[in-house]
């Protein structure tokens, strides 16, 4: 997130933060269920911290995390992305067909006793990632520029879809297969407000910073000189926003560990599925690495904000539903940082295979 992904042509130096980045994200997921679990109320005291269900910590951590890696973004060069039709056919058909539809079928193979997890990690297979995706997709090297179109697009999907997807899940196709039917209470302004705040509020200072910046000083030093100093924070407001996140649900994941182990396998499987269908779908229709990467990160991450926050408008806080969302990002944070590393080993294939091509 620092030296290494500045300028994706050339692989620099790992700086210490990228390097031992799993051991930070462990340390960070530990000391969050710790807190939450060793200070009685903490997990009630974060949640009373939030405007209209979105929580303020985790809202601000989002925000920390998402800035530097937006004010990365060449805004100037996003019309070479709309205009791969192969890339964003791709990602509309992973992201709004497969993924909700695998989600509904692994939860139902998986979970088939337990309708409340169940319906909890169909709503996760709903909400697709606008935010966290653009930090996986930053430190595997992919390509900003298409990350940002995706996730734009993604958004708009995420607010007309949502509750549509949600009424489809949930009721029309259970009610097709003789199954038990569910359903769901969301509006379009709830999702909308998650979009505008975790996607639209750091998006609009990345493209003014980069916008004044680059006209005060020029590019060469914006990116040489600024971009370097505020690349950290990308980090820092990941690990701020994980142990937050696990702050608040600490105690009833580690009180539940039976439960919690249950809802991990689908999930598992599912994020594996997801990143492996992106990177061959990627690769099979010529996206190079960067653009294969940006369409395999896309495809496997989830909104867990969106989706834990209908599962408690919903349901309940103490609610299965809601279980199954913060279990969500605890299985999402580790895998995805995971394959973030076999990104990188397979990068080196991809080189090869274009020096070849080109020799």
């Amino acid at each position: 997130m620092t030296t290494t992904t500045e300028h994706p042509a050339v692989v620099g130096k790992m700086s210490t933060l990228d390097r031992y980045l799993a051991v930070w994200i462990g340390a960070a997921i530990v000391a969050g269920l710790l807190l939450g679990r060793m200070i009685p109320g903490l997990g009630e005291a974060l949640s009373f911290i939030e405007i209209d269900g979105i929580s303020l910590p985790i809202a601000l951590g989002l925000l920390i995390m998402m800035y530097p890696v937006l004010a990365k973004v060449r805004y100037d060069r996003l019309d070479t992305v709309t205009g791969d039709r192969k890339l964003l056919v791709g990602s509309l058909l992973l992201n709004w067909i497969l993924g909700p539809a695998l989600m509904f079928a692994l939860a139902w193979l998986m979970l088939p006793d337990l309708p409340e997890y169940r319906t909890g990690l169909i709503i996760v297979g709903l909400a697709r990632c606008i935010a966290m995706v653009v930090i996986w997709n930053d430190l595997a090297c992919g390509d900003r520029e298409a990350a940002t179109v995706l996730v734009a697009i993604n958004s708009v999907f995420q607010v007309i879809m949502f509750a549509v997807l949600g009424w489809f899940y949930l009721s029309v196709v259970p009610g097709w297969l003789g199954l038990e039917q569910t359903t769901l209470d969301v509006s379009p302004w709830q999702i909308a407000e998650s979009v505008l705040i975790f996607l639209g509020i750091p998006l609009i200072a990345g493209f003014l910073t980069r916008h004044f910046g680059e006209k005060a000083n020029g590019r060469q030093w914006y990116e040489d000189k600024f971009l370097p100093k505020i690349g950290p924070w990308a980090l820092y407001g990941l690990l701020f926003t994980i142990v937050i996140l696990f702050a608040l649900q600490g105690e009833q994941i580690t009180s539940r560990p039976l439960d919690v182990v249950r809802i991990a396998l689908p999930l598992l499987a599912y994020f594996a599925l997801m990143w492996g269908g992106g990177y061959l779908l990627g690769a099979a229709i010529g996206l190079g690495y960067e653009r294969t990467t940006t369409l395999a990160f896309t495809a496997a991450g989830n909104n867990f904000e969106l989706a834990i926050a209908v599962a408690i408008g919903t349901f309940g806080v103490t609610s299965g539903q809601a279980l199954a969302g913060v279990v969500g990002p605890l299985i999402e944070v580790p895998v995805l940082v995971a394959l973030v590393y076999v990104s990188l080993a397979l990068r080196k294939r991809f080189t090869g295979q274009a020096a070849v091509a080109t020799s």
